[in-house]
């Protein structure tokens, strides 16, 4: 048995798949889907992993920033990419995350990606699974 202490756990009914509707419990999230590219109004999953991975990146960041002394600069940005790939073996993911930290050294900035790669739950979660490639720009 894990020795974790659950501190948020997100409750999201979908009905109709990629061209459906996804609602939270607490009705935070209520949007329609659409397929990647196709006609539709909805978002897709994986913009919504995107824009997940893309904010618990920051998170992940500031808190190495923290545990360092540093202080993040308030124009940090991330631009997030995931792709939907189809190989022999069906479909894939790739991702990639290009973080801009202006004003940080870049040595500094590095070092504090590779902490937050190592400690984002996404980038843990993804870690072996999906191409994912983690880029300061």
């Amino acid at each position: 048995m894990s020795d974790s202490k659950t501190l948020y756990t997100a409750d999201v009914h979908v009905t109709g798949g990629r061209e459906g509707a996804a609602r939270s419990s607490d009705g935070r999230l209520d949007l329609k889907l659409s397929v990647p590219g196709g006609p539709g109004q909805g978002t897709n999953p994986e913009q919504l992993f995107a824009a997940g991975w893309s904010a618990c990146f920051e998170g992940a960041m500031a808190h190495a920033a923290r545990a360092r002394g540093i202080k993040l600069p308030n124009d940090l940005s991330i631009d997030a990419h995931v792709s939907l790939q189809q190989g022999e073996d069906g479909f894939s993911l790739a991702a990639q995350l290009d973080v801009s930290v202006p004003g940080l050294e870049p040595d500094v900035a590095r070092q504090l990606i590779d902490t937050a790669h190592r400690t984002c739950p996404y980038s843990k979660a993804i870690k072996g699974n999906i191409d994912a490639v983690v880029v300061l720009v």
